[in-house]
């Protein structure tokens, strides 16, 4: 889940991350079936920088954030779950897995459509309009289909159940419910507020940004592109977090929800005990302040 001033998350390794303002922990269901928990003070940018508090702004703060926190996160998790497969990583090797992770996204997602549709579609029209819109689709059936291939193998399905444990526990304490397995194993595994809706949102709103400056030539696109991307995960940042205060932006997000029943399973109560940990630990880091 994308974090944001409200209660966050991501789901990890055999465990569930969750932050709330500048406290994080992470729970993990160790082989030998114990919860080990990790929790740690962060340092958002926002607090040291008013300035990158600004709308839309902070939405890309938050991004880059939550890219370095879930890569983290990830790796405490594998540490914990797999001992006897991975080795952790050090500070440069961490930033370099990020990058590599960042190039390949927006290589997937943002170069390639545009590269397919020059290739493919010249012949069929040559309306700058039309041409964005067709590279939209093709970028949406890309992550569509990225979605659906890694669905499929074993331990992602475990991801993505405590992926939904993780939105279960979030929402029974959105609700005001004591924190339990029983009482969170009541709520939807969907929420508005999901790095699912977030990813699928930032392929909409690049379509209509997109549109705006024509369809000028291979290069001179391609640099577009990667130059608006700050400013497409800004808006739609705002968006995101204005649909969990108005109904009319819930519509927005809508497709996300439906999206998120690719990337989210009903848990078991052993998986929503780490979630309801995780979140435990964060709440308490909180109170003993």
């Amino acid at each position: 889940m994308f974090a944001s001033s409200k209660v966050g998350g991501q789901a990890v390794i055999e465990g569930v991350m969750m932050r709330h303002m500048n406290r994080m922990a992470i729970a993990v269901r160790k082989p030998d079936r114990e919860i080990f928990i990790h929790q740690e003070t962060l340092f958002p940018a926002g607090q040291k920088y008013p300035l990158l508090k600004l709308p839309v702004l902070r939405g890309v703060v938050a991004f880059v954030e939550a890219l370095i926190i879930g890569a983290r996160s990830l790796t405490i998790s594998a540490n914990q779950a797999l001992p006897e497969e991975e080795e952790e990583l050090t500070g440069w090797q961490m930033t370099l897995t990020i990058l590599a992770s960042l190039a390949l996204g927006i290589s997937l997602f943002f170069f390639l459509p545009t590269v397919l549709v020059r290739l493919l579609a010249g012949n069929i029209t040559t309306q700058p309009l039309l041409l964005n819109l067709l590279e939209g689709g093709v970028r949406i059936s890309i992550f569509l289909s990225y979605i659906i291939i890694i669905s499929r193998f074993g331990d992602i399905r475990r991801v993505f159940q405590y992926h939904g444990a993780e939105h279960k526990v979030i929402s029974c304490y959105e609700a005001g419910e004591e924190l339990t397995v029983e009482n969170a194993r009541k709520y939807s595994s969907l929420h508005s507020r999901c790095g699912t809706s977030f990813m699928l949102l930032v392929m909409a709103v690049s379509i209509l940004l997109f549109s705006f400056f024509g369809w000028p030539g291979m290069v001179q696109r391609l640099i577009l592109r990667l130059s608006l991307l700050p400013l497409v995960a800004g808006i739609s940042y705002e968006i995101i977090q204005l649909a969990g205060r108005y109904r009319f932006f819930c519509y927005l997000t809508a497709p996300g929800l439906w999206l998120q029943r690719l990337t989210t399973s009903e848990p078991d109560d052993r998986q929503l005990e780490v979630a309801v940990r995780a979140l435990q630990t964060v709440l308490r880091q909180e109170a003993e302040v």
